[in-house]
């Protein structure tokens, strides 16, 4: 078992293959942080990791020891008002106004598997030997309320969980005001924050700065992780690239308001601290209940932060995606959205799907439009009933003809939103978020369900339910089109409308929850305006997501490249769509528009019927080429190569590799076309030094030293690409000759 505790010396290390986190209890018996890092060897006493001494101007525990201050202590969990002036991990208001605490070391446990942690999602494992958990009990006697510190270590990861759970075992009422899910005190400052920031249509940009003095931070406010900053975190040196140095990732398994900071001390030290935002939250616990934090997934890489990223990408796609979809090849769809948007009838959706079937689609999504009397985005959503007008045989009518046609159909829903034009809101106005006498502001003409009531949940269940009963449906696109306003709740008293927003988050997490066990056939895509709410927790529940609104190939060159920092490629819906493109009105070829999207989970979004015969051809092409690659595309090791976000960003490059490093396809894609450029070449990795591959379309062999090394020369002719002109691209495609 991978976790040690030195009774002599008080510490605790959790060990991997390739990673070690150390911790000891303090002589005031709270904890403090030694090591987080490359696997150390274990031995009896880490005790020289830890220094203390006399320093001036600090504020000490104990009366007459000059040398123990918890402001220049490293810390696992810390608390404030007791010698420590940096932001805490938490914080617990008392009905006599005090905030101090003094939560110690009780007791731990230290066992094989991982608990599941109740009512949200979390990294899982299939057998016990695959993680071990260490839980340490902490106890404050004077409020008799107990501190859970849950740790995870996963044997085949460079990966380490942590959450904690608070309980409240005294007779007084406790608020918590703060509840972080992971901190971690690191040695130094010499690093470089590195986060995923955009908007919608442009979500999840690379953006790295280096750490300074103070406070740096991402966070979201907006009742989802948002498309303005995606809930991860990484800390690399200043040397780090892709392919070599340290970096330390942190991902928060949560889609709600969230807070990731670093804060920097006047001794260069950085605490990182990630979980539920604190700002207009706070969480009663009467006596006998508790409160469970969402989790955090700490990676460590030596290899980069190609290396962070394929353990994310490898342990979220096994470990925290679930259900029959979670290994199985996702099917080729099309959606009809931006081929029809609200105007279609049975017979415009039947030819589109004959035609989509003769170019080798297998599934068909029908989009927004299809219930109550929607037909543009003013009325009807809360509705999940068909509108005869346009489907006079219903939904089970119509997927049943495609289904005859050979194809799966697919059906999108927007459960957590309501119109006000609808007679779900004329039945119940109080349903919303919104708070008495005050104004209701709306996005998309269009309101946020009360999620956090269970008496709504209950009826959205039962209406997407009786909808997925009734239809032979394979699929379900589940949309969110806004961001929360006028957070209250009509149902809860004073004292808990601050605990609203992450009670609607549980909603969600408990509808898919039932739902995805009710229909455990069925494939669930997350979408909130496309990448708004792109997140670890939703992953458990859906093991794709649609990446972003926009679909310019250009445009998600930087969209997906950012996404892959932490998520796989089998969880982005990356689709073809029409051009000039809907979003920027870019016109890209048919060719780029598809080789940005292999890399995901592949489809088109237009008319097909519209679609010339040599366009048709092409695209039966492209289908044959990502079914015949489909596993290796959705399931090999990423790497990226070269980046959007560097240099004139001009250039992007990136592929994946099958584990038995035989099979391998890159993609190259420039923006603009060069004049009089000189002689480029792409280096290539994850290939074996001493294999020998065959490049489809280049003359002769490579050995894979060669192509890491020496790399492609771009001169070449490539069959079937462009060398020169504006949003060009390139697909090469290895085989090993062994």
């Amino acid at each position: 078992m991978p976790i040690y505790y030195n009774e002599d010396s008080k510490e605790f290390h959790l060990q991997s293959e390739k990673i070690s986190y150390i911790f000891n209890i303090l002589k005031n018996n709270q904890l403090g942080h030694l090591y987080f890092g490359k696997k150390l060897r274990h031995r009896d006493s880490f005790s020289h990791l830890y220094t203390s001494e006399e320093k001036a101007n600090v504020a000490c525990v104990f009366e007459g020891d000059l040398s123990f201050s918890l402001d220049t202590s490293k810390q696992e969990y810390p608390a404030y008002g007791t010698t420590d002036f940096r932001e805490p991990a938490f914080q617990v208001l008392q009905e006599n106004g005090s905030r101090v605490t003094n939560f110690v070391y009780k007791d731990h446990k230290i066992y094989s598997g991982k608990p599941k942690l109740e009512g949200l999602p979390a990294t899982y494992v299939e057998q016990e030997n695959e993680a071990s958990t260490l839980e340490i009990s902490l106890y404050d006697d004077l409020i008799d309320a107990e501190l859970i510190l849950y740790y995870s270590i996963f044997e085949q990861f460079s990966a380490i969980t942590r959450s904690v759970e608070f309980v409240n075992h005294g007779k007084e009422n406790l608020n918590l005001t703060r509840a972080m899910s992971a901190s971690v005190d690191f040695f130094d400052a010499d690093f470089e924050m590195v986060q995923l920031s955009g908007a919608w249509a442009r979500e999840r940009h690379v953006k790295t700065r280096k750490l300074e003095s103070g406070i740096q931070s991402i966070s979201s406010l907006r009742g989802t992780s948002s498309g303005q900053q995606n809930p991860f975190l990484a800390l690399k040196r200043p040397d780090t690239n892709e392919h070599h140095g340290e970096v330390y990732g942190f991902s928060l398994v949560y889609s709600g308001n969230f807070l990731a900071q670093i804060e920097v001390d006047y001794y260069d030290v950085s605490r990182i601290t990630m979980g539920i935002h604190p700002f207009d939250f706070n969480w009663l616990l009467k006596s006998g209940e508790s409160f469970q934090t969402p989790e955090v997934v700490m990676v460590y890489s030596d290899s980069g932060l190609n290396g962070m990223s394929q353990t994310y990408h490898s342990l979220y796609r096994s470990r925290l995606a679930r259900g029959k979809w979670r290994d199985q090849e996702r099917p080729v769809l099309i959606n009809n959205w931006e081929g029809t948007y609200f105007d279609f009838n049975e017979q415009k959706i039947l030819e589109m799907a004959e035609a989509s079937k003769e170019l080798g689609v297998e599934l068909f999504v029908l989009d927004d439009g299809w219930f109550g009397k929607r037909d543009d985005d003013t009325t009807s959503l809360g509705d999940w009933f068909v509108d005869k007008r346009k489907l006079p045989n219903g939904i089970t009518g119509l997927a049943e003809k495609i289904n005859e046609l050979g194809l799966q159909f697919g059906l999108w829903f927007e459960p957590e939103m309501v119109s006000k034009i609808s007679e779900l809101y004329s039945n119940h106005p109080d349903w919303i978020l919104h708070v008495p006498n005050r104004r209701q502001s709306h996005g998309r003409n269009q309101y946020v369900l009360d999620f956090s009531r269970k008496d709504v949940v209950d009826y959205i269940y039962g209406m997407m339910a009786k909808v997925l009963d009734e239809a032979p449906i394979y699929y379900v696109k589940w949309d969110m089109n806004r961001y929360m306003t006028e957070i209250g709740s009509s149902l809860l008293p004073a004292d808990r409308q601050r605990e609203v927003a992450h009670r609607y988050i549980l909603g969600v997490y408990d509808l898919y929850e039932r739902l995805t066990t009710e229909f455990p056939d069925v494939l669930f895509e997350s979408c909130a305006s496309g990448g708004c709410r792109f997140d670890p927790g939703l992953l458990y529940y859906a093991p794709q997501a649609w990446t972003s609104d926009d679909t310019d190939a250009v445009e998600r060159l930087k969209i997906q490249y950012g996404t892959s920092f932490v998520y796989p490629l089998s969880s982005m819906g990356a689709h073809v769509s029409a051009v000039p493109n809907h979003q920027v009105g870019r016109v890209t070829s048919l060719e780029t528009r598809a080789n940005v999207a292999y890399f995901g989970a592949f489809g088109y979004e237009l008319d097909v019927t519209k679609m010339s015969e040599e366009e048709k051809m092409k695209v039966r092409e492209q289908i044959n080429f990502y079914k015949e690659n489909r596993k290796l595309l959705q399931t090999g090791t990423f790497y990226r190569l070269l980046s959007p976000f560097e240099k004139d960003g001009n250039v992007t490059s990136w592929m994946v590799v099958s584990e038995d490093q035989n099979e391998a396809i890159a993609g190259r894609y420039q923006v603009l076309g060069k004049p009089n450029s000189g002689y480029e070449r792409l280096l290539l990795k994850g290939l074996r030094d001493d294999v020998e591959y065959k490049i489809e379309g280049l003359h002769g062999s490579f050995y894979g030293d060669e192509l890491m090394n020496a790399g492609i020369q771009l001169d070449q002719d490539v069959s079937g690409s462009l060398q020169w002109g504006d949003y060009t691209s390139q697909i090469f495609i290895l085989t090993s000759l062994s």
